[in-house]
């Protein structure tokens, strides 16, 4: 359920998303960099761990577009900042997710 692969020992929850933001300068796939005005909050990086989705008015699960190992778009200040293991992550809402990259 909160699938993880090398990622935090983090299980998010419903439709949340632990994403570990890019590294200042750092190009992702696709060839996107993150330029000078937005190095302070990055606003693309790799997802390590995602909830099992939210459930729907009839009860149904709602499972995520997204998974572990993609590399997304996300708005500049949308999500939670924490520190898990000693690293940065971003805990945010699938709906805060912009686009996937490629």
């Amino acid at each position: 359920m909160g699938k993880s692969k090398g990622g935090p020992k983090v299980k998010p929850l419903a439709d949340r998303v632990v994403v570990a933001p890019a590294k200042e300068g750092e190009e992702m796939r696709g060839g996107i960099y993150i330029p000078d005005t937005a190095k302070e909050k990055p606003s693309q990086g790799e997802v390590v761990a995602v909830g099992p989705g939210r459930l729907s008015e009839d009860g149904t699960r709602l499972e995520l577009d997204v998974k572990v190992g993609d590399k997304v778009l996300y708005g500049k200040y949308s999500g939670t900042d924490v520190t898990l293991d000693g690293s940065e992550y971003l805990i945010l809402r699938e709906t805060d997710i912009l686009a996937i990259i490629s």
